[in-house]
């Protein structure tokens, strides 16, 4: 995949994406749990692996987009190539172990769209640092996880002295409060 030995991963594990993520990006291994799906999800994201984004996704969904599945490739490699992922924050997860048949993570995935037009004040904040808040569903089916669908939801807002969602490392307070 390209990338520095001792490179940390997107996910935000903290650990090594050779040792994390990219084992599952490169079909060497299979994510264990759900959480584990979510986050090479966002790793496959970073690293615009839309084979891999297509692949674990539950085969209903590449069944029903069939007839449009050059049409989603398209669009995953467009949305890849035109976005800058910067954090990934899980919030909450339930169920998705190992043994588990269904899963959800809501998490929070801090983006800055790449664009040539100008950025819209009233929609972003003045860096640009948006974020994508989700309830993901996730289920598991002959020992491995697919990603079904999410619901979008409102803006995440931590307390005000916890951490920023846009993975700063400021206090919320300090950082995107107030934008």
């Amino acid at each position: 995949m390209g990338t520095k030995v001792n490179q940390k991963c997107w996910c935000g594990s903290r650990r090594a994406f050779s040792s994390c993520c990219e084992p599952y990006l490169t079909g060497d291994a299979i994510a264990p749990t759900a959480e584990a799906l979510m986050r090479s999800r966002y790793s496959a994201f970073c690293t615009k692996s839309v084979d891999y984004l297509l692949a674990t996704h539950h085969p209903s969904w590449r069944k029903s987009t069939a007839s449009n599945n050059t049409d989603e490739r398209i669009l995953l490699s467009r949305s890849v190539n035109t976005t800058q992922w910067i954090n990934l924050l899980i919030i909450k997860k339930q169920g998705g172990q190992k043994k588990d048949k269904t899963g959800r993570v809501e998490f929070v995935a801090a983006y800055r769209p790449k664009s040539a037009l100008p950025v819209d004040m009233t929609v972003q904040p003045p860096d640009g640092i948006t974020q994508l808040h989700e309830n993901s569903r996730f289920v598991r089916e002959q020992g491995r996880w697919f990603y079904v669908d999410g619901d979008i939801l409102p803006p995440y807002q931590p307390k005000r002295s916890q951490p920023c969602w846009c993975g700063s490392g400021k206090p919320y307070k300090h950082c995107h409060f107030s934008t």
